[in-house]
């Protein structure tokens, strides 16, 4: 068996359209253009590109985009005052505050301050319980990508097993939380799961989210299984000159994929997603907080 290519890439420039159109329909019969202010705190040159990356995409999907850089000794109540004069701000729909930030300022101060209506990265615990209970509103990004790729791949995920290997805040427990939502019977595996390879065997869905190379094994999948690798890391490459590096997900994805029935590759899976639904997420706050009923495609 060789498995079906999970093209995010592809998936994403298509939803990027959609999503252009509905900020165009937003605009003529609601007179609503979606904001989106993204903060960033110093000069990390892989955040200062991902965020350029934001802006730039913003932009083209016809959105209102503000940038807002500050030095790397900004301090704390700076950054506090900038979320909270954007959380007054009716032309901004969207808060993102772009992590890491400098030792001297506290992330998860800076998180609860972003209003619940404007945080489209859904790290507010007012979101995170949101998400829990089912009520409108925006995903965590990765993990809506990850959902629109299955129900893209699978159609009805209802009744499949599913294992997601990594329980972080940003994708292992709100993935958890949508795929039970689509009627999946969910196993959240982690690095003291006893018989990990034993669990990820039974898996319909594979969602490998752990951050460490090619952890998950060929002969840990299922024939046939779904594999989503959430995973990008950063590995030497010698072989292609001195200092090069390249990119492996947490998956082995050539032994993978000549099991699985489908499986994303790293790059070009689950990556473009991310992003394009931080836009997906714009629209539907600016939805909300004008009263108007988000996408459906839009929203899980």
């Amino acid at each position: 068996m060789t498995a079906k290519i999970i093209d995010g890439k592809s998936y994403a420039e298509g939803l990027r359209a959609r999503i252009a159109g509905h900020v165009e329909r937003l605009k003529r019969e609601h007179g609503v253009t979606p904001g989106l202010a993204v903060v960033i705190v110093g000069h990390d040159p892989g955040s200062q590109i991902y965020v350029s990356q934001k802006a730039k995409q913003t932009v083209e999907v016809g959105m209102h985009s503000e940038k807002y850089e500050l030095p790397d000794d900004a301090s704390e109540a700076e950054v506090l005052a900038l979320v909270q004069n954007l959380n007054a701000d009716p032309a901004i729909h969207g808060i993102l505050v772009q992590l890491p930030l400098p030792s001297q300022i506290d992330p998860n101060k800076v998180i609860a301050t972003i209003s619940p209506d404007k945080d489209v990265d859904c790290f507010t615990p007012a979101s995170v319980g949101t998400l829990q209970i089912g009520l409108p509103g925006p995903v965590s990004c990765t993990p809506l990508g990850c959902l629109m790729l299955l129900r893209d791949t699978l159609g009805s995920l209802e009744g499949l097993n599913a294992v997601i290997v990594g329980r972080s805040n940003l994708v292992g427990k709100p993935m958890a939380q949508l795929l039970l939502r689509e009627n999946c019977t969910v196993t959240v595996a982690h690095s003291k799961t006893r018989n990990l390879a034993d669990v990820v065997r039974q898996a319909d869905i594979v969602v490998a989210a752990v951050g460490r190379p090619q952890m998950i094994k060929g002969d840990w999948i299922k024939p046939g299984a779904t594999v989503i690798d959430v995973g990008i890391n950063r590995i030497p490459a010698p072989e292609r000159g001195e200092g090069r590096t390249r990119l492996l997900g947490d998956v082995d994805y050539p032994a993978a994929a000549a099991v699985a029935g489908a499986i994303t590759p790293v790059p070009g899976g689950v990556g473009p997603m991310t992003i394009v639904c931080l836009l997906a997420n714009t629209v539907t706050t600016a939805s909300l907080i004008n009263g108007i009923e988000p996408p459906k495609d839009l929203t899980p």
